[in-house]
């Protein structure tokens, strides 16, 4: 079903300059960029690019440039459809975006000290790699998706919901992914692998939804 076409001129302009980061990353990096394409269900791009990662790696900041953007904007856009009605507000927006960007970075940096205090830099640095190259994947596939939600999908509670299983599936299928590859050496430490799941990977989503229902209570 078709709505009427509201106009987001910034959500706009944002989307765009998600679609120039890709853009760039695809012209500067064209051979990664198409095997980055084939990431779900093949593990070339993981295999061979894993081996030349840096700590600022210049396709990952492009793609995760636009990650950023398409999360804030999907963000807005459910927000404003099924929790209530927002006008834009850039600075708010720009906000957003910020506190994305420096929630993922922090995380990042954190899991990097752990691997560094543990003497495991080397597994913990491929489980990055890969956790990363899903995210940026999931920020690839929610660029058109947006660009529908503001054109031309009718948003309601049921498009935002079966967005976020899309997301939660992509980022599932990631963490399987390092799960398999690292699946001896985590279940020789599974105390410290459940550690690490709830103080990293679900304690900051639980954070994030406290605040969240505080804000709107």
């Amino acid at each position: 079903m078709l709505r009427e076409v509201i106009s987001y001129d910034w959500l706009t302009g944002f989307l765009i300059l998600g679609l120039v980061a890709i853009t760039v990353s695809k012209m500067v990096y064209t051979s990664r960029f198409f095997d980055f394409l084939g990431l779900i269900g093949n593990s070339k791009y993981l295999k061979i690019y894993s081996r030349d990662q840096k700590f600022i790696d210049s396709f990952d900041s492009l793609l995760f440039i636009n990650l950023t953007l398409t999360i804030a904007t999907f963000s807005f856009l459910a927000y404003n459809s099924i929790v209530a009605p927002l006008e834009f507000n850039l600075a708010l927006f720009l906000k957003l975006v910020f506190a994305i960007a420096a929630i993922v970075l922090i995380k990042v940096l954190i899991e990097r000290l752990i691997g560094s205090l543990f003497d495991i830099d080397e597994v913990v640095d491929a489980y990055l790699f890969q956790k990363t190259s899903f995210k940026n994947f999931t920020g690839f596939i929610l660029l058109p998706i947006n660009a529908l939600l503001l054109f031309s999908v009718s948003l309601n509670s049921v498009v935002v919901f079966s967005v976020i299983g899309l997301i939660v599936i992509i980022n599932l299928i990631g963490f399987i992914s390092s799960f398999k590859t690292y699946q001896k050496l985590l279940l020789n430490n599974l105390f410290y692998f459940i550690l690490y799941l709830c103080a990293l990977e679900i304690g900051p989503y639980v954070i994030l939804y406290k605040v969240f229902i505080e804000y709107n209570a």
